[in-house]
C-alpha cells in the first residue's frame, strides 16, 4: 500500500491522468464531466497563484472570461481553425496577465485581492461595452466547431464523450507543465514565497519577478480552460468575466484542498455536482453549497482531497512505527 501511494506521489501528472480517463464513466452525464475538467483546469491556475504562492486573487475570471471572447472571436469574425482559436485564448489572457500583475504585485494581502477585483472588473465593463464584438449582455454566439483534426485524425466535437477526451488532451499538457514548474527551483521559490517573502527576499531571490511570472503562468492556465469553455458551450456568456467565477475558483480551491496537485479538480467535481443536483431539488442551489463549503472551511480547513492526504501521511506514519516496533 505505501508503494503504491509513494509511486503515485512520484508521478502524480499519471496518477491524476489515470483517473480523469475513466471519470465520464462515473458521472451522471458526459457533459458534467466536460465541466468538471474545464473548471478544474481553471481551479488549476488558480491554485498555482493561491495554493503555492499564497496569493489571493479576486480576479481571476478576467482570465477564464479573456480567453473564452478571445478564442470565440477568433471563430466567430476571423474565421480561425480551432487550435489557433485556443492559442490567442492563451496569448491573450496571458498578455492581460502581464499587465495585471505589474499592477497588483505591488500590494500585499487583502489589498491585493481588492485591486485584482478592481482591474477584474474594468475588464468585464470593456467587454460588455464592445458589443459589436462580444455581443454585450447576450454574450457571444456562433462559436461553432463541429470537427477537431488532431492528430490526422477526424473528430466529431459535437459527441460529449469525444468531446471530454480531447479536451483532457489539453488538460494533460497543462497538468504536466504544472507539474515541471513545481518541480523546478521556480517551484521552490514561488512556495518559500507563501512560507515566508521576507525571508525569499532575503535570501537573494526577485520576489517581485517570481510574483509577476507565477500570476502570468496562471492567467496563462485559465486563458487556456477559458478557450476550451467557449469551444464546449458554442457561446461565451457575458458571465464568463464576472466576479462569481472568480469565487467559485476560491470555493474550488478551499474544497478540494488548496496547495494539492490533484485538488483542484476534487474541489470542482463537488461543486458542479452539488449543483447539478441541488438544481433539480430547488432554485437556491447556492445556499445549499454555501453551507457545504462554510463545514468544509469549519471542520475540513484542508479541503476533501488535503483531508485524504492528511490520513495519507498519518497511515504510512503507524505503519513506519509498527515496522520499526514503536
Amino acid at each position: 500500500m505505501n508503494a503504491l501511494i509513494d509511486l503515485a506521489r512520484v508521478h502524480r501528472v499519471a496518477a491524476v491522468l489515470l483517473f480523469l480517463l475513466v471519470f465520464p464513466f462515473l458521472m451522471p452525464y458526459d457533459a458534467l464531466s466536460v465541466n468538471i475538467l474545464i473548471f478544474g483546469l481553471y481551479a488549476v491556475g488558480f491554485n498555482l497563484l493561491f495554493g503555492y504562492t499564497g496569493m489571493l486573487s479576486f480576479g481571476h475570471a478576467a482570465f477564464l472570461g479573456v480567453g473564452s471572447y478571445l478564442a470565440g472571436i477568433a471563430v466567430v469574425s476571423g474565421g480561425w481553425p480551432w487550435w489557433a482559436a485556443i492559442l490567442t485564448g492563451v496569448v491573450g489572457a496571458s498578455l492581460v496577465g502581464l499587465v495585471m500583475g505589474y499592477m497588483a504585485i505591488r500590494t500585499r494581502g487583502i489589498y491585493f485581492s481588492m485591486v485584482t477585483l478592481a482591474l477584474a472588473q474594468i475588464i468585464y465593463y470593456v467587454f460588455y461595452k464592445a458589443d459589436g464584438w462580444t455581443g454585450g449582455e447576450n454574450g457571444l454566439r456562433g462559436v461553432k466547431v463541429e470537427t477537431i483534426d488532431l492528430m490526422g485524425l477526424s473528430i466529431d466535437f459535437m459527441d460529449p464523450l469525444n468531446k471530454y477526451y480531447v479536451i483532457l488532451v489539453f488538460v494533460a499538457l497543462a497538468l504536466w507543465f504544472v507539474s515541471r514548474v513545481l518541480n523546478s527551483p521556480f517551484g521552490a521559490v514561488i512556495e518559500s514565497i507563501r512560507e515566508n517573502e521576507k525571508r525569499t527576499a532575503a535570501c537573494g531571490y526577485d520576489v517581485a519577478r517570481a510574483k509577476l511570472l507565477v500570476f502570468v503562468l496562471s492567467a496563462a492556465i485559465c486563458g487556456l480552460a477559458g478557450a476550451l469553455r467557449a469551444l464546449h458551450l458554442s457561446v461565451v456568456p457575458i458571465d464568463s468575466l464576472h466576479y462569481l467565477q472568480s469565487g467559485q475558483a476560491v470555493m474550488m480551491c478551499l474544497l478540494g484542498g488548496m496547495g494539492t496537485f490533484f485538488g483542484p479538480f476534487v474541489g470542482a467535481a463537488v461543486f458542479l455536482y452539488l449543483e447539478d443536483v441541488v438544481t433539480n431539488l430547488t432554485r437556491y442551489w447556492m445556499g445549499a453549497v454555501g453551507l457545504v463549503f462554510m463545514v468544509f472551511v469549519l471542520f475540513f480547513p484542508k479541503g476533501v482531497w488535503g483531508t485524504f492526504l492528511d490520513g495519507v501521511v498519518r497511515y504510512q506514519k503507524r505503519s513506519s512505527n509498527k515496522q520499526e516496533g514503536v
